[in-house]
């Protein structure tokens, strides 16, 4: 991590705060192809937002480079499940690559409707919609489609006809770039899958292919069960990436169960970090000195972009920061779920976060921050109208709490929430699947946010300013 410090300024302004610099380089990457129930491949969707998208299918200055490292050690215990109450679930196959049924280009096409069907949130207001999109299947089995290439045109001419601009296709080298998301460093997605009696078991839900867990034996529809020794149940597909995640080329231990009746595995993965850190952070000294404000800034919501930021806040406040400024300037996203914990690194326990709505009761939550905050600080939060989704939920859940002031332009106005789900052939299809809302019931889709101030405000303002929110707030 690079750290800057400026220790000498005497003034903060709007245009001395310079804007991100995107690293370049090239990207290799492949994903696992499984033929498993669609619903079990929405690679985000199962952290709780899945992803808003600004930036994944970008230029190429914003790529990242991909490599991994096959060394790992394997443990064999045994099941500690009889195998006598042992069934094994339809969506729960582990099967090999080189076991899988041909998939035909009609298939795909099919498989791209089916998801689209179950997951997508009419956003429009057409009454329409379920006839017109029944008649895109007909028209599927009665058209020949005989080549990939003819498939793939098919799936977007379909999906252009929903009149959504973030419900789109993606094609395999496009959606290879998914490995930036890897919230656990080693090249696997869980998922929260609820069992029968109530409880919810964290689940592989996806794996880079020839990935560190791949090679070390991890498979799709594994059960994680502990990290480093340490128990995951109750824990959140979050908490325990996070938990899996350190330093490059370090090791982790995980222990999974594959399938519904073992064997259970403790497995030792390198791990290989395929994201940069979007966190950038300095000191500021104002007022002639006598005031230090941390300023951080956050270029996109990535697998450490939590973590970065943590250390990033504790290392400012032990520079003495007694202020602080966040700056989401052109963060037009990323996780959804990143952003969300992100938010709740400011929040006292049970104050809302965001309101999430969609076809699904995945997507019907309320969401609460549910520890003490981080920093307790006055924080300016800086945004413009680059400012998107992700962003847009800090944002909002920092103003609406009266945790901080927004500084800068009318944001974005992106309140979908997207899933990416991955197609047989290694292709993918982004679809809007829920919405969001502000703490205080405000749509952001479409609208933005207002910001408090135009032009950076005295720090007394500031002050003055959540004062007079909290007291609204409590009156």
């Amino acid at each position: 991590m690079r750290v800057l410090l400026l220790s000498n300024t005497t003034t903060l302004s709007l245009s001395s705060l310079p804007p991100p610099r995107t690293p370049k380089s090239p990207i290799r990457s492949n994903f696992r192809r499984n033929s498993i129930n669609w619903a079990e491949k929405a690679l985000i969707g199962a952290l709780g937002g899945a992803l808003s998208f600004g930036l994944l299918v970008s230029s190429p200055s914003s790529s990242i480079a991909i490599e991994f490292s096959s060394s790992s050690s394997v443990q064999v215990q045994p099941s500690s499940q009889p195998p006598e109450f042992c069934s094994e679930d339809e969506g729960d196959e582990t099967a090999e690559l080189g076991s899988e049924p041909a998939v035909t280009s009609e298939g795909i096409v099919e498989e791209a409707w089916e998801i689209v069907n179950d997951s997508f949130l009419n956003t429009s207001g057409s009454r329409s919609f379920p006839e017109t999109w029944q008649r895109k299947k007909e028209d599927i089995r009665s058209s020949s489609i005989k080549t990939r290439s003819k498939a793939h045109d098919t799936i977007k001419r379909m999906l252009a006809s929903l009149g959504d601009p973030y419900t789109r296709f993606l094609s395999p080298e496009e959606f290879s770039k998914m490995a930036r998301y890897d919230m656990s460093g080693i090249g696997i997605n869980l998922r929260e899958v609820p069992d029968d009696n109530g409880d919810v078991k964290l689940k592989v839900l996806g794996l880079v292919l020839d990935g560190p867990a791949h090679s070390a034996g991890v498979r799709q529809g594994d059960e994680v069960l502990a990290v480093n020794g340490l128990d995951v149940k109750g824990k959140s597909a979050f908490e325990v990436s996070s938990m899996m995640q350190g330093p490059n080329e370090t090791f982790v231990t995980i222990k999974v169960k594959h399938g519904n009746c073992g064997p259970i595995q403790s497995i030792e993965v390198q791990r290989q970090l395929v994201a940069r850190t979007p966190v950038s952070y300095r000191l500021e000294q104002i007022e002639n000195g006598t005031r230090s404000v941390g300023y951080t800034r956050v270029k996109e919501f990535n697998a450490l972009a939590r973590k970065d930021l943590v250390t990033a806040m504790k290392r400012l406040q032990d520079m003495g920061a007694s202020y602080f400024i966040l700056d989401l300037r052109d963060n037009r996203g990323g996780l959804v779920q990143a952003g969300i914990e992100i938010a709740k690194l400011f929040l006292s326990e049970g104050e809302t976060v965001i309101y999430t709505d969609g076809k699904v009761p995945e997507y019907q939550q309320s969401i609460v921050a549910d520890t003490a905050p981080l920093v307790t600080a006055p924080v300016i939060v800086l945004v413009n109208n680059n400012t998107a989704s992700a962003s847009e939920i800090v944002a909002s859940a920092l103003h609406d709490n009266c945790r901080g002031v927004l500084v800068g332009e009318r944001t974005f106005g992106k309140g979908l929430i997207q899933s990416v789900f991955e197609l047989r052939d290694g292709s993918g299809v982004v679809v809007t699947v829920g919405k969001y809302v502000t703490p205080k019931h405000k749509d952001i889709n479409g609208n933005g946010i207002e910001p408090d101030y135009r032009n950076f405000p005295a720090w007394s303002n500031v002050t003055q300013h959540l004062s007079q929110c909290n007291m609204l707030q409590r009156g």
